[in-house]
């Protein structure tokens, strides 16, 4: 696999480019759906991702599949723009499900941790009344502050950081459903030029 990883014009930030041998190439073989409803191979989507990970946010995606100029390959890529916008849009709704299941989980983590935190607020408050050692009653009272502040790092880490990359991923996932997508035929002799690009890739 070869990969142009080469400064790119202003002009082109938004251009991912691909070379294949064969359609095919950037789906599960083993899927069993139907072409436009096939997974894209792994390989092919972390590139894709990858490269549009890097772009401007406010700029639309156009991904250019060059594949060989046969009648074969021109008629398997007819519905390339279909399965691509397809299998993000199914991708931006998986991780949704994610970052909707991680809110629920803080929630409830919120919901315990206050509890305990009220809790040992509690006992802090009765231990600083019945312990008489002044020493071993302040030792008492952080105790059940720190405990009652640990039980909240969980929510506080889900509410505050967690969900920012599932976020982000959605969005970038978002992005590429609506990204244009065309296939380019070359020919097999002479053999494929890649111009100056963004991005362009062998898979």
């Amino acid at each position: 696999m070869v990969t142009d990883h080469g400064p790119a014009s202003a002009v082109t930030e938004n251009l991912i480019e691909i070379r294949v041998t064969d359609v095919a190439q950037l789906f599960h073989t083993l899927d069993p759906f139907p072409f436009r409803e096939k997974d894209l191979a792994d390989e092919a989507e972390e590139y894709i991702v990858g490269w549009a990970r890097e772009m401007p946010g406010d700029r639309p995606i156009r991904i250019v599949i060059h594949i060989p100029d046969t009648e074969s390959q021109g008629k398997a890529s007819s519905d390339l723009l279909q399965a691509f916008n397809r299998y993000f849009a199914g991708r931006a709704v998986v991780v949704q499900r994610d970052l909707n299941e991680l809110f629920r989980v803080g929630r409830r983590s919120l919901a315990i941790g206050a509890t305990i935190l009220a809790a040992c607020l509690l006992l802090a408050h009765f231990a600083a009344g019945y312990l008489i050692e002044p020493a071993f009653r302040r030792l008492v009272e952080e105790s059940f502050l720190i405990l009652g502040w640990v039980a909240n790092w969980r929510p506080l880490e889900i509410f505050l950081y967690d969900w920012w990359p599932l976020a982000h991923r959605r969005d970038l996932y978002h992005r590429l459903a609506l990204a244009t997508v065309e296939a380019k035929p070359y020919s097999v002799n002479p053999p494929f030029t890649r111009a100056s690009t963004k991005a362009g890739e062998d898979i």
